[in-house]
């Protein structure tokens, strides 16, 4: 073992630890090691490791671009209100049988995943999911697990799909570097997994169609008819009733003096809107003292609400008076947001981002996993998958449909829809992409920016919101981590580890050392990243291949595909998202993912021999 691979190895145990750990973001891990490694440079002897040109490579390369261009595609999709469209199709053509529905789901979510990122496509679902479960009567919790395995087994339809794919060909360009010519890989074409990705998603819907049963959570209430609303759903769901009532706060009242944040501290109700001396307040902020005589606009349960009014002397209105006009259910109500895996409110609470004030939400209750938090929310540190049950106006509601930091579950309420006549425009600049990819020379980066481009230029969406489609984090931890592929192969760490688990197994065929290789990567991608565990295991995988007389860019394939093989615990960020809306357990992705990762490894294995 030399110093090189010595100190290579280290770093590679360092970025797991911290990925494993999460002591770290895993996009500052990213950096911290691209970092390190730029350190090494200064160090005499080791000034070979890396160049700076390469260390920095990793920001302009050919696969960040390409993840950029993809993202910036799916949100002028996402903008045109082509989601609405798919969502009532299913609705027309799949019925209200469960079977039907799942099969309509999974497989539109799969085919969406093909051509953007999977937690992408997952976050533009799960509204579709939550009108069609609205309108069918079918529960959440056996639409959304179906509908998230599938945007994952999606993601390996194309080589654009998923960021382990998009990063392959780059990584197989660094391999080339170090290898004779009569043993260089050639690039993977866009459409070059497509067969193992269908036969991935095939299995994936023909699992959950004949098995949801036994593997998906069993909620025999369901949700109401066609017709019955957000109202019903959710007080079906988490048992809150979400219509808005009007009490009189008259002089000697005990609430007068006292402000919203003590009140609902004390009493199970929530506070708003108020009005006093002529001035309307809608979503109060908490500090804001209660005054008489006074209006104020409460949501609780009857129980509560009842003990609320006696306490304080308070009088309850038949109907909305004050606030007709403001809080009526055409205008607000109660809606389900969930926080993405990438939100920057995670660790915020409602204090440290000023709720009320920045998006006019007043926050009922956390909902996280199986559990409900219902006290001192003030002061409870958002995380991702999480379920929040707010109030707030519906025009509120439209603009933070836009905002990555949420996404929005509720759709059963009145919007004016994004840009529909934008419609062609986003499909035209989105074929255009797929046909530059197809049908000319030209490199994938500018065949997806050229797509992109298209729709800044035209309006489909503005370059604020072409900023705001691109998730950063994923960009930084692909560019930090490039580098510390490109060191694992030329200072011979690769080779080195390829030659010692060669001697461990023993002498093996090589389609067991491929099913290993499928293994180990399934293994690395439940403690680290999807984009760590490709970055760190395909030279090794090269070199294994290479040793072995076996097809390295067949192992090489095995690892990008099987890194998406996360169905077992939450940790992958798809996973992480459909967690609160299909209130599930851990246990449920035990049981479901299990059977899903052998499926997976199975049905994998058996594609990529029959096809390459």
């Amino acid at each position: 073992m030399t110093t090189e691979i010595a100190l290579v190895l280290s770093i590679v145990v360092f970025t797991v630890f911290l990925f494993a750990s999460e002591l770290l973001r895993i996009d500052v891990t990213a950096i911290l090691v691209m970092t390190l490694l730029g350190l090494l440079i200064f160090i005499p002897g080791l000034d070979t490791l890396i160049s700076p040109d390469v260390l920095f490579a990793g920001l302009s390369s050919n696969a960040v671009v390409s993840i950029i261009g993809v993202m910036i595609i799916g949100g002028g999709l996402e903008k045109t209100g082509v989601m609405d469209r798919v969502a009532w199709a299913i609705m027309r053509y799949g019925g209200k049988a469960e079977s039907q529905i799942i099969a309509l789901t999974s497989g539109t979510v799969a085919c969406i995943s093909a051509f953007m990122q999977n937690v992408g496509a997952t976050a533009l679902f799960l509204p579709v999911v939550a009108r069609i479960s609205s309108r069918t009567g079918l529960p959440m919790s056996r639409l959304v697990m179906p509908m998230g395995f599938c945007a994952i087994l999606g993601g390996t339809m194309t080589m654009v799909a998923s960021s382990p794919l998009i990063m392959l060909n780059d990584l197989l360009k660094a391999a080339n570097q170090g290898l004779p010519e009569n043993q260089k890989i050639e690039s993977f074409g866009l459409f070059a997994v497509t067969p193992v990705g269908l036969s991935l998603v095939a299995a994936g819907v023909i699992y959950f169609m004949f098995f949801r049963h036994i593997v998906l959570p069993r909620d025999k209430q369901k949700v109401g008819a066609r017709g019955a609303g957000t109202v019903r759903y959710l007080r079906r769901l988490h048992g809150v009733d979400a219509a808005v009532r009007e009490v009189e706060v008259p002089p000697g009242s005990p609430l007068v003096g006292r402000d919203i944040k003590s009140v609902q501290r004390e009493f199970e109700v929530r506070i708003v809107a108020s009005r006093y001396a002529g001035k309307v307040l809608v979503a109060p902020p908490i500090e804001a003292p209660i005054a008489a005589p006074a209006t104020l606009a409460v949501i609780a349960q009857h129980d509560e609400l009842k003990q609320f009014i006696e306490t304080n002397r308070l009088v309850l209105r038949q109907k909305l008076v004050e606030f007709r006009h403001l809080l009526a259910r055409s205008i607000a109500g109660v809606a389900e947001i969930v926080i993405p895996p990438d939100s920057k409110l995670i660790g915020e609470t409602v204090r440290t981002t000023r709720m009320r004030m920045a998006y006019g939400l007043s926050l009922l209750s956390i909902y996280r996993g199986d559990k409900a938090i219902t006290q001192k929310l003030q002061d409870v540190p958002f995380m991702a998958g999480d379920t929040l049950l707010c109030h707030t106006r519906w025009e509120n509601l439209v603009r933070l449909e836009n905002d990555r930091d949420f996404v929005i579950v509720t759709t059963d309420y009145p919007r004016e829809e994004r840009h529909p006549y934008k419609l062609t425009l986003a499909l035209m600049f989105f074929a255009m992409s797929l046909g530059l990819i197809l049908f000319t020379n030209i490199v994938l980066p500018v065949a997806l920016l050229a797509g992109a481009v298209g729709m800044i230029v035209t309006g489909v969406l503005t370059m604020d919101d072409a900023y705001d489609a691109v998730s950063w984090k994923t960009v930084f931890l692909l560019a930090g981590l490039l580098p510390l592929g490109h060191a694992v192969e030329t200072s011979g760490t690769a080779n080195y580890l390829a030659l010692h688990v060669l001697d461990w197994v023993g002498d093996l065929p090589n389609w067991a050392l491929q099913a290993l290789i499928a293994v180990i990567a399934a293994a690395f991608t439940l403690v680290i990243s999807n984009i760590g565990a490709t970055i760190i295991l395909v030279p090794i995988a090269i070199n294994v291949a290479l040793a072995s007389g076996a097809d390295p860019a067949m192992f090489a394939l095995t690892v990008a595909i099987s890194t998406s093989n996360s169905f077992l615990i939450p940790t992958h960020q798809v996973n992480a998202l459909i967690m609160g809306p299909g209130n599930y357990r851990v246990s449920d992705f035990l049981r479901a993912g299990s059977v899903m990762t052998i499926l997976f490894l199975v049905v994998s294995l058996v594609a990529l021999n029959l096809v390459h």
